[in-house]
């Protein structure tokens, strides 16, 4: 990465935060379109020229605090990483956001790409796709490692903002092609082969999950990380029981289980809970999937979204062995939760499952045929939900098939099998 890089993009940085026009910073140093050139890497300002426009935007164009600068941006950088404390992460942000600000620094182009990180842990996914977009103009100038994280957090956020997992796994397999040229840390190296595994987890390629979730596995255990071991064990139940060895499922769930309870560690217990109670439900054990959905849907303690899928999955149990009362009763706990869950994006899909069983248990047979065939289905074929959409266009066929509908039933049994066809054949 040239100096040219540096000042050009810093100068831009900085006069577009302190809302100053070309014109403002460039009257009497530099004419506009010299200025606009030194800002888009065109041309090679003098020092003299660099001086006198940092001067104006209240810069120091010396490197005094580099090395503070850049002690401070690689705690912040772990801290990105381990994501412990929320509020640690936000003050370290502006305080070296401040020294940026004033300080002509080499950290500045990092910085910036670890900024896309940010912001997705922030949940600000339009800054971080700005954040992106920004870059895009510069990135053919990043360095092996300054790439390595580009592609690794724009993986992220296609991941997280659109559930674009083809997308985000030829980003982390660009990231993984860096390695070789880079010095980073094992335990960087198993982080990102852990989320290779998971996005080949969500794209149903089970052999590649289980190779990648080992290779992270064996890191992670040498280093006696338990959380993350536990991660790793809980992508390889998900991988073992999706190839129906229900065995070796359960016992790298029940091994996942108790690393969170090693490391007290509620998340990982509740999220193997959950995974465990779907297993059970696979294998037709009703009673079991239950009793392990209802210890995370009680839990007020787990994340809203994981008690969304407990306490819809706990509808299905009962609706699917014709307990019509318990239906009931867990609709009124489903729709507490998703008054909790309102404003978060996923929340649309549980309020689309509670309605569906809600007219369907209280005999609103049009209302269900009218929800599910014009907004349910509709809303799963845009998302690519394809699980959710065999399941409800199944349950669409049946009602047509009981009401000797044959026509609409055979052409929604028609849907949920091509379904059922892209689902096993990702």
């Amino acid at each position: 990465m040239g100096i040219l890089i540096e000042i050009g993009s810093f100068i831009k940085l900085q006069r577009t935060k302190q809302e100053m026009t070309l014109n403002e910073l460039s009257e009497g140093i530099v004419s506009v379109s010299y200025l606009s050139k030194i800002e888009n890497q065109k041309t090679q300002a003098s020092p003299d020229i660099i001086q006198l426009l940092c001067n104006r935007l209240g810069i120091e164009n010396d490197n005094s605090q580099e090395e503070q600068i850049k002690e401070k941006c690689n705690r912040w950088y772990s801290m990105l990483f381990e994501v412990n404390n929320k509020e640690e992460i936000i003050t370290t942000y502006k305080e070296i956001q401040e020294m940026l600000d004033k300080n002509l620094s080499n950290s500045l182009l990092m910085f910036e790409i670890h900024k896309i990180r940010y912001y997705l842990i922030m949940e600000n996914f339009d800054e971080a796709l700005k954040k992106i977009n920004e870059l895009s103009e510069i990135a053919s100038t990043f360095d092996s490692l300054q790439q390595f994280y580009w592609f690794k957090f724009k993986g992220n956020y296609y991941s997280l903002k659109d559930a674009d997992y083809n997308q985000a796994l030829n980003m982390y397999k660009s990231a993984e092609e860096k390695i070789n040229k880079i010095e980073l840390s094992e335990e960087q190296v198993a982080d990102l082969q852990y989320t290779i595994s998971v996005t080949h987890s969500k794209l149903r390629n089970t052999l590649e999950s289980i190779d990648y979730a080992n290779q992270s596995l064996e890191v992670f255990m040498k280093q006696y990380n338990f959380q993350r071991c536990a991660q790793c064990h809980i992508i390889l139940g998900i991988s073992y029981r999706r190839i129906k060895m229900h065995e070796r499922a359960i016992k790298n769930y029940n091994l996942a289980k108790h690393l969170g309870e090693l490391n007290k560690d509620k998340k990982i217990i509740q999220l193997t809970n959950l995974n465990l109670g779907y297993l059970y439900s696979v294998i037709s054990e009703t009673n079991e999937a239950i009793s392990f959905y209802e210890k995370v849907a009680n839990d007020e303690d787990v994340n809203l979204e994981q008690r969304l899928i407990a306490i819809t999955s706990i509808i299905k149990e009962f609706y699917n062995i014709d307990k019509i009362n318990e239906v009931k009763d867990a609709i009124v706990k489903a729709h507490n939760i998703l008054d909790l869950a309102k404003d978060k994006g996923y929340s649309k899909l549980y309020s689309y499952i509670i309605h569906t069983f809600e007219y369907v248990t209280n005999g609103e047979n049009d209302r269900f045929v009218s929800f599910v065939k014009d907004k349910f289905i509709p809303f799963l074929k845009n998302h690519s939900d394809h699980a959710n959409l065999v399941f409800y266009s199944t349950m669409l066929a049946k009602h047509f098939e009981e009401q000797y509908k044959y026509k609409d039933a055979v052409k929604y049994y028609k849907l949920a099998n091509s379904t059922y066809d892209n689902l096993i054949s990702l």
